[in-house]
């Protein structure tokens, strides 16, 4: 038996922030505001860290439970957890 010669082909994230839409979102938001050139970016890895807590506190929560799959209850009780821990 032949095995496949099937390619895949990888698909690559964005690299760049999303600098043009937080920049949107805040003028929208907060038009009175006055923030620095690089605010936008520190918010943006801010998310990013958040959501990288968020998948491992998951991930945890599912290991502990025995699935080798996160659920979406996983995921709520890591939100609880996270967002008990962010707001110092």
């Amino acid at each position: 038996m032949a095995f496949s010669t099937t390619v895949f082909q990888r698909k690559y994230i964005k690299r760049k922030a999303p600098r043009g839409f937080l920049k949107r979102v805040f003028k929208r938001q907060k038009p009175h505001l006055r923030l620095e050139t690089s605010s936008d970016l520190l918010v943006h890895l801010n998310c990013l860290l958040f959501v990288h807590r968020l998948a491992e506190e998951s991930r945890m929560n599912a290991f502990e439970n025995k699935y080798g799959i996160i659920k979406k209850e996983h995921v709520q009780a890591a939100a609880k957890v996270i967002l008990k821990k962010s707001r110092g």
